[in-house]
């Protein structure tokens, strides 16, 4: 904003929009958190809206209508700010903060559900993604002028950043990201205990990324540590609206699989319940929820005794193991 400034461009020229995608809307209070009260009181600052004034500029080479908020569109200068982290369509950042964030619900729609069953899709990789191919073309289009992206530690603390074009940021980035988040494997444990923190209100990021941490043979259980008071995030596109209804990227049929293969049980460890927040992760029936650490213990003793052989991951949203993603089974959308 200094630099903004120095280059004689005044306040009332700047506006933020916040890329929440199809994410439910930020207020006050976020806002201030994450800007600043000093950045409130003196620029306009947006929520983006998936379902009005977006402009259409065109249709990608693998057909997806790419539209981006018309705020957006119609500025000179366009800077994306961002994090680096994994994702189960590769990493996030780069371009991600056109396509979803600023992007419309039919865009999205199209990216997200033609695309994300690709074999080139997974957690970690990066070239010849071709959902990732997909959000490049899109920011391409929209005009992005200057990616500003950070990498954090288990604090969320940023440890490494990265600034300049959004593709040649990104790819920079991502190099140091592979290393940085890297985890190696513990195979064939009874059990995972997976801490949810840095996305504690999007738990469902952790379970392609551990499942295949549980034995092969007969499987395991699965125990997220979720500690958020305000619930799982609202997600237009992906989360339900009823008991047999949803967003455009949510489906019952989708659900009833949802759990992968080797998991046995899924337990939710939050102290803070949620019950619809499963809608995501797995059919309500097939999840077991616990508001203590000494009741899943409990639970866990009764069928192990002192015998299991456990792996902990201390942020299962941020960390991912590069030899099991071939190994990943369960729905990455």
């Amino acid at each position: 904003l200094e630099e903004l400034a120095e280059a004689g461009i005044p306040d009332d020229n700047i506006r933020f929009i916040a890329a929440i995608g199809a994410h439910g809307t930020m207020n006050g209070i976020d806002f201030r958190k994450k800007l600043g009260d000093d950045v409130m009181s003196r620029f306009l600052v947006y929520n983006h809206n998936p379902y009005e004034n977006c402009t259409p500029l065109g249709v990608s080479k693998y057909g997806t209508p790419i539209e981006v908020n018309s705020e957006f569109v119609a500025c000179e200068l366009k800077i994306g700010i961002g994090t680096i982290v994994p994702h189960p369509y590769g990493f996030g950042g780069g371009c991600k903060v056109i396509l979803p964030g600023v992007a419309s619900m039919q865009t999205i729609a199209s990216n997200h559900n033609r695309l994300v069953f690709d074999p080139s899709v997974a957690i970690g990789k990066l070239r010849e993604n071709v959902i990732l191919e997909d959000i490049i073309e899109a920011a391409r289009m929209a005009r992005l002028d200057v990616k500003v992206d950070a990498i954090v530690n288990l604090k969320r603390e940023v440890t490494a950043l990265f600034v300049g074009d959004p593709v040649e940021e990104h790819r920079e980035g991502v190099k140091v990201a592979m290393e940085h988040y890297a985890t190696d494997v513990v195979w064939n444990a009874d059990i995972v205990v997976a801490n949810c923190f840095s996305k504690a209100n999007e738990m469902l990021l952790a379970t392609p990324v551990v499942s295949p941490l549980l034995a092969e043979d007969g499987g395991g259980d699965m125990v997220l540590v979720v500690v958020t008071p305000e619930g799982q995030i609202h997600h237009y596109f992906d989360r339900s609206f009823g008991k047999n209804y949803g967003g455009l990227g949510w489906g019952p049929l989708c659900r009833k699989n949802a759990l992968p293969s080797n998991t046995k049980k899924l337990t939710i460890l939050a102290p803070y319940s949620d019950k619809v927040g499963a809608d995501w992760v797995a059919p309500y029936e097939m999840v077991n929820w616990a508001r203590s650490w000494p009741e899943v213990i409990q639970d866990l003793e009764k069928r192990y005794g002192n015998k299991a052989k456990v792996a902990v991951v201390p942020d299962a949203t941020i960390q991912y193991f590069p030899e099991a993603v071939p190994k990943c089974d369960v729905c990455s959308g």
